[in-house]
Formats: structure tokens, sequence, C-alpha cells
């Protein structure tokens, strides 16, 4: 009985494991087809011969390496600045002690159900009367903090034990000493987590970036690709193309550090 069950669900994840991976693995074959064939009825699911030049046309018809330049420096940035929030927030919740701290925490809290698409018109507003509207500062700004990611990383850190800290102060060092040297160090696989998660959410940012910019050449990849897709018309290939060029990178990044990864999410889940 338990070979059996245990044979239904090796034919279930299996099953899953190719609905999941059937719409990309046709995304990459359909961007290398002619026109012909990724229009063909009934479909048709591999390229007679792989015309690499859909991606050089894609290329030519849309300023993709300024897309790319983009997004990478945004969402770069956006990391980073979100790193540095995250540590000193986190640390503050966990080792300092000061009035109004568990205040600070339910608001923070709180703040967590409040969905998205409820403050992302209040932070255009703010956005526009400021003037940042087609500039980096307004891709930037207000993605430099991450709520989840204090309490992801607040989590973390009560497994250290405070005497580390205590031992830190005595000695003379300051907090920031002390969260340089010791508290980084120690929570570098949540800080990768961290880190790979965030720049994975400025890569796909699509709302926003609609919103603050205007300019052709201020799209990010995603938007960059939405308005691809309507300027391509009916050339299927080029989509499929464009579509695989905006993915991949992204891919790569997770696969070379899905260890990473799933190390920093497993620790966090164990000791938080």
């Amino acid at each position: 009985m338990k070979k059996f069950n245990d044979l239904i669900m090796k034919i279930v994840i299996i099953a899953l494991a190719i609905i999941t991976l059937f719409p990309f693995v046709y995304m990459l074959l359909s961007s290398l087809m002619s026109y012909q064939e990724v229009n063909s009825i009934p479909p048709t699911l591999i390229p007679s011969k792989p015309l690499f030049h859909n991606y050089v046309e894609a290329f030519q018809k849309a300023p993709f390496a300024r897309y790319f330049f983009n997004t990478v420096f945004t969402a770069t940035a956006t990391t980073i600045m979100t790193l540095i929030t995250t540590v000193l927030a986190a640390f503050a919740f966990v080792k300092l002690q000061f009035k109004g701290k568990n205040v600070v925490s339910l608001i923070f809290a709180a703040l967590l159900m409040v969905p998205y698409e409820i403050t992302v018109f209040t932070n255009y507003q703010t956005i526009l009367k400021w003037g940042f509207v087609d500039t980096y500062l307004a891709l930037i700004l207000p993605h430099c903090a991450s709520i989840f990611y204090i309490f992801y990383l607040r989590g973390y850190l009560q497994s250290i034990p405070m005497s580390y800290y205590n031992a830190a102060k005595v000695d003379g060092a300051s907090d920031l000493e002390f969260i340089w040297k010791i508290l980084v160090p120690i929570s570098k696989p949540a800080l990768f987590t961290m880190g790979i998660l965030s720049f994975i959410s400025g890569w796909n940012s699509f709302l926003w970036p609609i919103l603050v910019t205007n300019e052709k050449n201020m799209r990010l990849i995603s938007n960059g690709l939405a308005a691809f897709t309507s300027e391509a018309g009916s050339q299927t290939q080029l989509q499929m193309a464009a579509s695989a060029i905006a993915i991949v990178p992204i891919l790569i990044l997770y696969f070379v550090f899905r260890s990473q990864i799933m190390r920093g999410v497993s620790r966090s889940g164990l000791k938080g």
C-alpha cells in the first residue's frame, strides 16, 4: 500500500511539474519559430528550424538594452536600501529597549494588512508634488523599506543571544559596529534570501513604473515588454522572444542562488 501511495504521489508531482513548466518551455520554443509555425492550427510544438534572429529583431524593434539597464539599476538600488533599512529596523526591535516599542510593533503589524493598491495612489500624489515623475528617484524611493522583510529578519535575529550584544557593548563597540561586525555576518543566509527576493520583486515591478514613468527611455523591462506586445502587432514569435529576454535572466539568477535562498528560508522558518 505504501509503494502504491508513493507511486501516486510521484505521478501527481510529475503532472504538476509538466503543467507548470509547459508554458515556459512553449514560450522558448515558439520564440524560435517562424510566423507561420507559431500561428499554425493545430499548434506547432517544435520549430522545424530554430530562428535565433527573432531575438535580434526584437532588440531592433524596442530598446530592450535601455529597459534592462533601468531595471537592473532600480532593482539593485531598492535592494540595497531595503537591506540597510531592514537591518537597522530589525536590530532596533530585537536588541534595543525604547519607549513605545510595542506600540510601534503593533502599528507595523497593522500596516502589513494594508493592500499595496491602497497606498500606491497616495505615493503617486507625493511623487507628483515633489516633481520626481520620470526619474529614477520615483522608481526607487517608495521601495526603500519593507515591513514584511523587517518582521522576517526580526524573527531571524531573535535567535541570536542577547549576550552577544552585551559583550560587544562591554568591549566598547557601538551599535553600528555590532551590526556590521557581528549581526550582518551571522544573518548572511537571511540577508541573502531577502536580497534575492527583493531584487526579483524589483525586476517584476509593473504597476508602479506605469504610474510614474511616461517617457519611453524610463520604462522597466516589464513595462517595455507590455508596450512591445502591442507595438509588435501580430508578430507572436517576436513577442515570445521578448518575453524570453525578460524572463531568462531572472531565472538564471534564481537557479544559481537557489540553494542559498532555500537555506535562508528554512533556517528562518526553524528559528522563527
